[in-house]
C-alpha cells in the first residue's frame, strides 16, 4: 500500500485557545487509516480482538507508564476505531475524575504542547504503529488516520453518557458510521489479520 500525503492545507479541529494540557476528562476517538478493519470483528454484539486489537489494547493500558499524570478510563476497541476517555490529573486530583474547565487558555496550533491530549494521542498512535509494523517486518505502513476526534467532558452527567456510549458501542456496530466491513487491510495477506 502506498501512502499519498494530502497536499492541501489542513485546519485544526481543536477548540481554539483551549489548553488541552489542563486537568480534565477527554473523550477520544481514533480511526484506522482508511477505516480499515484491523483490530478485530464484532461477533454476536461482542468485540473479538485480533492480534492487532490486542496490541492496541495493551498500548492503551500502557499510557500511564509513559504519562503518570494520565488515568485512562473506560475504552473500547472496535474493528476500525477506538473510543476512550483520558483523565489528565495532577497530584491534587490523582485518583478522582476531573472535568475540563470551561475557561479557555492559549493553545499552540503550530506544535504539540507537552503533556497535552495531543501529545498523549500521538504517543499512543506511534506505539501501536511501531508494534504492528515490527510484527510484520515492515516500515511506513499507515495504521491511523492523520487526526483524531476529542470532546471535552464538562460534568458527571456527560461522563456517564460517554461511558454508556463507549460500553454499548459494540452492540450498535451494524449501524455504526465507521462500519465499512469491505475495507482493504494493509496486511491483508498476513496470518495476523482479523
Amino acid at each position: 500500500m502506498t501512502f499519498i500525503s494530502d497536499a492541501r492545507q489542513r485546519h485544526s479541529i481543536r477548540l481554539q485557545k483551549f489548553d488541552y494540557s489542563q486537568n480534565g476528562a477527554y473523550f477520544i476517538t481514533i480511526c484506522s487509516y482508511n477505516k480499515q478493519c484491523l483490530f478485530g470483528r464484532v461477533i454476536n454484539d461482542e468485540m473479538r480482538l485480533s492480534e492487532f486489537g490486542q496490541i492496541a489494547s495493551k498500548c492503551w493500558h500502557d499510557i500511564t507508564s509513559h504519562f503518570s499524570f494520565v488515568i485512562p478510563d473506560l475504552f473500547v476497541i472496535m474493528p476500525n476505531h477506538i473510543h476512550g476517555i483520558l483523565n489528565i490529573t495532577d497530584t491534587n486530583c490523582r485518583g478522582i475524575a476531573c472535568y475540563a474547565p470551561s475557561e479557555r487558555k492559549s493553545n499552540r496550533f503550530g506544535g504539540v504542547t507537552p503533556s497535552s491530549v495531543s501529545s498523549i494521542v500521538r504517543s499512543y498512535k506511534s506505539a501501536v504503529t511501531k508494534s504492528l509494523n515490527r510484527l510484520h517486518l515492515s516500515t511506513g505502513t499507515p495504521i491511523w488516520q492523520r487526526n483524531y476526534y476529542e470532546h471535552v467532558i464538562r460534568d458527571e452527567e456527560e461522563l456517564i453518557r460517554v461511558r454508556e456510549y463507549i460500553q454499548h458501542n459494540p452492540l450498535k456496530w451494524d449501524e455504526d458510521e465507521y462500519n465499512l466491513l469491505d475495507s482493504a487491510q494493509p496486511f491483508a495477506n498476513s496470518p495476523h489479520s482479523p
